[in-house]
């Protein structure tokens, strides 16, 4: 299945980038992919880790969006505003846009695996809230 965005305006420049933001999302554990607003999308039980924008509303950029944890938004940003960015709509929740022509796969799978692991902790906060985490097991002590 194709799940490329049909109606891109660059789509044949943004296969290179979407194949490698895939390659490294779905090497995170649990991880699907589906298109979601048009976009390929990709989750880790049930949570998106990262977002493909190809030239979201026509913009310049051929990009991933992905949460962040607090601060990481700002910080990017602020060191390299040309490759980090706040995305529209989920720029309000931290989350960092990473326009993808200018990261290298090293650095881009650092941020995704960092994505990965902000959603993780987010789901567990709100099990444990729930009291739906299982109880910490002690450890067995050899004698």
């Amino acid at each position: 299945m194709n799940l490329s965005a049909p109606n891109s305006p660059k789509n044949n420049t943004s296969e290179p980038h979407l194949s490698r933001v895939r390659r490294i999302c779905m090497a995170m554990p649990d991880a699907t992919e589906k298109l979601s607003h048009g976009q390929p999308t990709f989750f880790a039980r049930k949570k998106v880790i990262a977002m493909f924008a190809d030239h979201h509303h026509k913009d310049s950029r051929v990009a991933v969006w992905i949460p962040a944890a607090p601060g990481q938004q700002a910080a990017l940003a602020g060191m390299a505003p040309e490759t980090y960015f706040r995305p529209p709509y989920v720029g309000a929740y931290g989350w960092v846009g990473i326009d993808l022509e200018r990261i290298d796969d090293e650095d881009l799978a650092g941020h995704i695996r960092d994505a990965w692991t902000v959603i993780q902790g987010k789901a567990r906060q709100g099990k444990a809230r729930q009291g739906k985490l299982p109880a910490q097991r002690k450890p067995k002590v050899l004698t």
